[in-house]
C-alpha cells in the first residue's frame, strides 16, 4: 500500500508508548451516532407514504409495508457486511474499514434521494437499504475488536461504549430529521372544503374538476393536518403538488454523516502487540471459570463449528427480532394505539418525542447492561433480558385493550414505561454480545466472529418487520371488514361515493381507513386501532421463551476447539505467546 492507501493501513495506526486509551472511544461513539440514526427510520415512514398526497396518502403512494422493508433491507445488509468485513477488519485495521463505511453510508443516502425524487422505490432500497446497509455493517464492527483490545480489564464496559452510540444515534437523528422535514416541507395546493367541491369517485380514487378537467385529489381531515409540519385547513388538496421534503433531508444527512465518519475513522488507533493496561493482570482461572471466561482462543473458522456459536446466534436473533419490528414502526404504533383514544395528548410532537426517548433508553441500556454484565456475568444478563422481556411484551396487549375501553393517561404511562425497559434490554443485548463472544471464544478473532454472528441481526431484520406488518395487516383487514359491516350502507355510500360491495377497492385506493369508518360508525363502537398489535406482542413473548432456553444451554467451549489444537500456526495470546 502506498500514497493515500498507506494512510489507511493497520501498521500506520499502531499507538505509540504512552498513548491514552480513552482517546479511542470518542471516535467509536461518533461513528455509531451517525449510523445509529437508522433507528429513527420510522420518522420517514409517514412522509414516504404521502409523497404524492403530502397531507395524506394518495392512491399511487407507497404503502407502509413497502417502506418499512427499506429499514429491514438495511439491517440485512448490515449483517452480511459485518460477516464478510469482520475478518477483513482483522487484516486491514479499523481505519480502512471506517473510511469505506463512510462512503457507503453517506452515498446510500444520496442514491436514496434520487429514488424519492423520481418515485423509484427500488433506488431507495439500493441506496439506503443495500449500499447504506453495507456501510452500517462495516461501521458497526470497526470499533468493537479495537476497544476490546484497549480494555481487556473491562470488556462489558468497552463494548458498551463501542455500541452505545449506535443506540443513541436516533437521539440526535430523530429531532434532526423532524426539524429538517419541517424546513423542506411544502404544502400542496388547497382547493377548498369538502362541501364546496364537487367530488367524484372512480376506481376508488377521488377526483375534482379543475377548469373542466378531472384532477385527482385527497381529502385531509383536521387530524391529518395536525400531523403536518406546518398547520393548514382541512379539506381537499390537489395530488402531485407540494413536497414532503424527504429527498432534501436525505441529501443533507448523506453529506453530514460522510464528513463526521471520515474524521472519526482517521482518529482510530490500535494497541501494540502484547500491550496491556498498567497494573492489570489476567484474572485467575478460578474467577474466570465462575464467569465462563476462557483463557484460550478459538480460530474464527473453528468457532462456527461449535454449538456455542449457534446457540448464541439464536439468542441474538430472537432478542433482536422481538425488538426490531417494534422499533421500525415505533412512531406509527404509538400513534395508532393512543392517537384515537388520547388525541389531546398523543399528537405528532408526542410521537416524535417517543422516538427520541427510544433512542435515549436504547443507548443508556447498552452501557448499563453491558457494564453490569462485568459483575453478574453475560449469561445471567441475558436471562434477565428474556424473563423480564416476556412479562413486558405480554403487558402491552393488556394496556391496549384497557385504553380502548376506558381511555386514561395511566395506560399511556404503563405502555411508555414497558416499552422503554424493553428498548434498554434490546440495546443491552447488542452491547453485551461482543463481550460474551470474547468470554467464550477469546479475543484472537473476536471482531470477525462478532461480524459473523451479526448475520443473526440480518435474519431478525427480516423476521421482526415481517411479523409485525403481517400480523398487523391481518388484524387491520379484519377490523375494516367488521367496521364496514356495522355502518349503514346508505351512509357508507354518501361518505365514500361507492357501496360497501366496493370495500376492498376503496381500501386498496386508501379511500377507506379505520379512522374514516369510525366517523360514521354507530355510537358506542370501539375503535379497533389500539388492538392491532396484540397478536404481534404475544408472538414476540414466545420468541423470548425460546431464546431463554438457548441461552440456558451455552457452556464453555471444549478444549479440542482451541486454536492451539486446530490451527498450529496460531498460538493463544492468553498463554503469553504471539501469533
Amino acid at each position: 500500500m502506498s500514497g493515500f492507501m498507506a494512510m489507511l493501513s493497520k501498521e500506520r495506526i499502531i499507538a505509540r508508548p504512552g498513548f491514552n486509551r480513552w482517546l479511542v472511544p470518542p471516535a467509536s461513539i461518533a461513528i455509531h451516532l451517525c449510523i445509529g440514526s437508522v433507528y429513527a427510520w420510522s420518522i420517514f415512514n409517514t412522509p414516504l407514504i404521502k409523497e404524492y398526497g403530502v397531507v395524506t396518502s394518495a392512491a399511487d403512494d407507497w404503502s407502509l409495508s413497502s417502506v418499512v422493508w427499506i429499514f429491514s433491507t438495511a439491517i440485512v445488509f448490515l449483517g452480511l457486511a459485518a460477516a464478510i468485513g469482520g475478518k477483513w477488519l482483522e487484516r486491514v485495521g479499523p481505519r480502512a474499514v471506517g473510511v469505506l463505511a463512510a462512503c457507503c453510508w453517506g452515498g446510500g443516502f444520496l442514491i436514496g434521494s434520487i429514488g424519492i425524487t423520481t418515485h423509484q422505490l427500488w433506488l431507495i432500497y439500493l441506496g439506503y437499504g443495500a449500499i447504506g446497509g453495507v456501510g452500517l455493517g462495516l461501521a458497526y464492527v470497526s470499533p468493537v475488536s479495537t476497544l476490546l483490545r484497549w480494555f481487556p480489564d473491562r470488556r462489558g464496559m468497552a463494548t458498551g461504549m463501542a455500541i452505545m452510540g449506535f443506540g443513541g444515534g436516533a437521539m440526535i437523528g430523530a429531532p434532526l430529521k423532524t426539524w429538517l422535514l419541517g424546513v423542506f416541507y411544502q404544502a400542496p395546493e388547497y382547493l377548498g372544503k369538502v362541501t364546496d367541491i364537487n367530488l367524484t369517485t372512480e376506481g376508488g380514487r377521488r377526483f375534482a374538476e379543475i377548469g373542466g378537467t378531472p384532477a385527482e385529489v385527497v381529502i385531509a381531515s383536521a387530524a391529518d393536518m395536525a400531523k403536518m409540519p406546518i398547520a393548514g385547513p382541512e379539506g381537499v388538496y390537489l395530488v402531485g403538488t407540494g413536497n414532503t421534503g424527504v429527498a432534501s433531508v436525505f441529501i443533507t444527512l448523506g453529506i453530514a454523516y460522510f464528513i463526521v465518519m471520515i474524521l472519526a475513522a482517521f482518529s482510530y488507533r490500535i494497541p501494540a502487540p502484547g500491550w496491556k493496561p498498567e497494573g492489570w493482570e489476567v484474572p485467575s482461572k478460578d474467577l474466570s471459570s465462575k464467569r465462563m471466561i476462557t483463557h484460550d482462543d478459538v480460530h474464527i473458522d473453528q468457532a462456527i463449528k461449535t454449538p456455542q456459536f449457534y446457540r448464541l446466534w439464536i439468542v441474538l436473533c430472537l432478542n433482536v427480532t422481538a425488538g426490531i419490528g417494534v422499533i421500525g414502526v415505533a412512531k406509527t404504533m404509538m400513534t395508532e394505539i393512543f392517537g384515537s383514544t388520547l388525541p389531546g395528548i398523543v399528537d405528532a410532537g408526542f410521537a416524535a418525542t417517543y422516538v427520541l426517548m427510544i433512542s435515549v433508553f436504547n443507548m443508556v441500556g447498552r452501557f448499563i447492561w453491558a457494564s453490569l454484565s462485568d459483575y453478574i456475568g453475560r449469561k445471567n444478563t441475558y436471562h434477565c433480558f428474556f424473563i423480564l422481556g416476556m412479562i413486558l411484551y405480554l403487558s402491552i396487549p393488556l394496556v391496549a385493550n384497557q385504553v380502548s375501553a376506558s381511555p386514561a393517561i395511566m395506560w399511556l404511562v404503563l405502555f411508555y414505561g414497558a416499552t422503554m425497559v424493553i428498548f434498554t434490554m434490546y440495546g443491552g443485548g447488542f452491547a453485551t454480545i461482543p463481550a460474551y463472544l470474547a468470554d467464550v471464544f477469546g479475543t484472537l478473532h473476536v471482531g470477525g466472529i462478532h461480524g459473523r454472528l451479526l448475520t443473526a441481526w440480518s435474519t431478525a431484520g427480516v423476521l421482526g418487520p415481517f411479523a409485525i406488518t403481517y400480523l398487523r395487516q391481518r388484524s387491520l383487514d379484519g377490523a375494516l371488514s367488521d367496521l364496514a359491516a356495522k355502518v349503514d350502507p346508505a351512509i357508507f355510500q354518501e361518505k365514500f361515493g361507492a357501496g360497501v360491495d366496493k370495500l376492498q377497492e376503496l381500501i386498496a385506493a386508501k379511500t377507506v381507513t379505520v379512522a374514516k369508518l369510525m366517523e360514521i360508525a354507530p355510537e358506542g363502537t370501539l375503535d379497533p386501532t389500539p388492538s392491532l398489535y396484540n397478536t404481534t406482542m404475544y408472538a414476540m413473548a414466545a420468541l423470548l421463551l425460546v431464546a431463554f432456553f438457548a441461552n440456558l444451554h451455552v457452556k464453555k467451549v471444549e478444549e479440542r476447539h482451541h486454536v492451539q489444537n486446530t490451527h498450529p500456526e496460531f498460538t493463544s495470546p492468553g498463554a503469553g505467546k504471539t501469533a
